[in-house]
């Protein structure tokens, strides 16, 4: 269990809805083809499109993340303009299908923890694709992961973090972490909140893509693949300039972090309403 990093109340027998409508067993198999075979070409050209140009790189990484999220049968819905440059973006955190949700939106380097490096076919290419990686047993760890962070915002790329620290079932949300809004704090760069949801074709919400608990990645995978009309509502919200770093007592110094957190927070919960 990680010594610092918080883990969610939700399980997999407590927070998980029905499904909804779910297609016959021929769609799922179907699906789940066209994914691996999605999943499996973006893996063998993940070196080549990593050493294109930026923009290039991005619109290629876009088109993967929407193929990938359309071949498991989720409709992708984008509100907003995502920021561009080096931008923290900071979302909540429902599932794996997270990740490539925002990439679809707003590539950038991402956040993850050492666990997902071992995980099969999805953990080497998040490796190769530039994951930054945290070690949550490691407190000690955690200031070079930050000064990691940093350097890249600092370069212009933006950088995905999920704060809450750990997946929630979608109805229940957890505290933004301040922890990792210093790499912002330290590189005077934005922070962008994002708000995911998942729904149904008729609007009602579903936690049948929450990846909680001792939920397995291919339990996970056979539900999203099950599920009729899956809409994920990906909504990039105004940026928050970073506060000036303070000196002085460590209260002081952690005070602009644990506001950016707040406000962060404070934004995508209005938005979730």
């Amino acid at each position: 269990m990680s010594v610092w990093l918080p883990t969610a109340p939700c399980t997999p027998e407590t927070c998980l809805t029905e499904p909804g409508p779910v297609v016959a067993l021929p769609r799922r198999v179907l699906r789940l083809a066209a994914f691996l075979v999605v999943l499996v070409t973006g893996l063998a050209l993940t070196p080549s499109v990593r050493a294109l140009p930026g923009g290039l790189r991005d619109g290629l990484v876009r088109l993967w993340a929407r193929t990938l999220l359309g071949a498991l049968g989720v409709s992708v819905r984008l509100a907003r303009p995502p920021a561009g440059g080096g931008v923290l973006v900071v979302a909540n955190h429902v599932s794996w299908l997270d990740i490539p949700l925002i990439a679809a939106g707003r590539p950038g380097r991402s956040l993850a923890k050492t666990e997902v490096r071992h995980w099969p076919v999805l953990g080497p290419m998040v490796a190769w694709g530039g994951t930054v990686f945290l070690d949550r047993d490691r407190l000690r760890a955690l200031p070079g992961t930050v000064a990691a962070v940093a350097e890249l915002l600092r370069a212009g790329r933006p950088v995905v973090v999920f704060p809450e620290g750990s997946t929630w079932c979608g109805r229940e949300s957890g505290r933004f972490r301040p922890a990792l809004f210093e790499a912002a704090v330290q590189a005077g760069a934005p922070v962008q909140p994002v708000t995911v949801r998942y729904r149904l074709a008729d609007g009602r919400a579903t936690s049948a893509p929450a990846f909680v608990g001792e939920d397995g990645l291919l339990a996970s995978l056979a539900r999203v693949v099950s599920v009729r009309g899956l809409v994920a509502e990906v909504t990039f919200l105004p940026p928050i300039p970073a506060p000036v770093p303070r000196t002085g007592r460590p209260a002081d110094r952690w005070q602009p972090r644990r506001e950016l957190a707040r406000a962060a927070q404070a934004a995508v919960e209005a938005t979730g309403r």
